[in-house]
C-alpha cells in the first residue's frame, strides 16, 4: 500500500431543504456502488479510507461532514434523527438510492441511527464508539470516561460547553496519546498525518461546536432501538483497541438482529485504514445479500 489516505477525487456541497449545506468528498468511480462514510470525532470529509482499493472494488466512497463540522452548516440542537434525515436528503440529491454505510469511531452511532431509520442498505461499524452510557458498562469504564458519562447525563448543556473547549491539536494529541504502537505506525505515516491534520483543522472550522454536539449525543443514552435494524450489519474492532468499546463490540453486536462481529488481531483503532479492503469487500457482499432479502 502506498499510503493510508489520499486526496479525494471529487469535493462538493449539497443544499438541504432548510437552506443548510452538507459538505462531502468522494473517492472511486462516480458510477460505483455508493458507500457513505460517517467519519470519526471532529474529522471532516477530507479523511477517507481505502484510496488504493476503491477503484478495483467498484466503490464510490462518500465521506460526509456532519452539521457544524468542516463544510457543513452548524445545526446546534440537532439529534441523531436529524442527522439521519440530512443523509437521506443527501442520498436523494446525489442519486445514491439507499447506500451502504460505514460508521467509524464517533461516527458509528450516527450510522446506526441511519440504519434504524431505514437509510442504509447494509452497515459496517468499524472501531465504533459504543454506547458507553449503557448500564452494563458502568463498572467496566475507566474512571475518567465514567466521569464524563455521568457528567453528560447530569448536565448535558454543561458537558457540551466543556467539549466545546477542545481544539484540533488537542484531539490529535488525545488520539495519538492513547494509541498502541501498531496504530502509531499508521497515524505517524506522513501521508496519513497530513490528511488527518487537514481533516481535523477543517473539522474545527466552526470552533468545536460540531464536535461538542456529536460527543454529547454519542456519550448519552442512544434514543433509538437497535433491534429495529433490518439490514445486514458487520461490527469490526481491532483486538488492541482499548478506547472505543469496553468489550470490543460484543454487547453492541448482541443488540442488533443478525449482526456479525469480527475482532482483528495485531491492530487497534486504526483498523479502518489497515483493513480497508476486507471491510469494503465484506460490506459489498452484505449489499448483494440484502438485495436478495437475506440479512446474514
Amino acid at each position: 500500500m502506498s499510503g493510508y489516505a489520499g486526496e479525494p477525487d471529487r469535493l462538493g456541497e449539497t443544499r438541504l431543504s432548510d437552506g443548510r449545506s452538507l459538505g462531502w468528498a468522494e473517492w472511486g468511480p462516480s458510477d460505483g456502488v455508493p458507500v457513505v462514510l460517517c467519519p470519526g470525532a471532529a474529522t471532516s470529509r477530507w479523511l477517507g479510507f481505502g484510496r488504493d482499493v476503491v477503484g478495483a472494488l467498484g466503490v464510490r466512497l462518500i465521506s460526509v461532514d456532519r452539521p457544524g463540522i468542516g463544510a457543513s452548516t452548524p445545526a446546534p440542537s440537532r439529534t441523531f434523527s436529524d442527522v439521519a434525515a440530512d443523509l437521506r436528503q443527501l442520498s436523494d440529491a446525489g442519486g445514491l438510492g439507499r447506500p451502504a454505510m460505514v460508521g467509524n469511531s464517533q461516527g458509528a452511532p450516527f450510522a446506526l441511527a441511519c440504519a434504524v431509520e431505514g437509510g442504509a442498505s447494509a452497515l459496517a461499524v468499524v472501531s465504533g464508539a459504543d454506547e458507553v452510557a449503557a448500564p452494563e458498562f458502568a463498572a467496566a469504564l475507566p474512571e475518567e470516561v465514567r466521569g464524563l458519562v455521568e457528567r453528560t447525563a447530569a448536565d448535558p448543556d454543561g458537558a457540551e460547553a466543556f467539549f466545546a473547549g477542545f481544539t484540533a491539536e488537542a484531539m490529535r494529541g488525545m488520539v495519538l496519546g492513547g494509541a498502541p504502537d501498531c496504530d502509531l505506525a499508521v497515524y505517524q505515516d506522513p501521508r496519513f498525518d497530513a490528511a488527518y491534520r487537514r481533516a481535523l483543522d477543517e473539522g474545527f472550522a466552526h470552533d468545536a461546536a460540531g464536535y461538542a454536539r456529536d460527543t454529547v449525543l454519542a456519550m448519552g443514552r442512544w434514543p433509538f432501538d437497535l433491534s429495529r435494524i433490518e439490514v445486514p450489519v458487520e461490527i469490526w474492532y481491532g483486538e488492541r483497541d482499548t478506547s472505543h468499546s469496553p468489550d470490543n463490540g460484543a454487547l453492541l453486536t448482541s443488540r442488533i438482529p443478525g449482526a456479525h462481529r469480527r475482532v482483528v488481531p495485531g491492530i487497534g483503532g486504526a483498523l479502518l485504514w489497515t483493513h480497508a479492503e476486507p471491510i469494503l469487500t465484506a460490506l459489498l457482499e452484505k449489499v448483494e445479500r440484502a438485495a436478495t432479502g437475506k440479512n446474514t
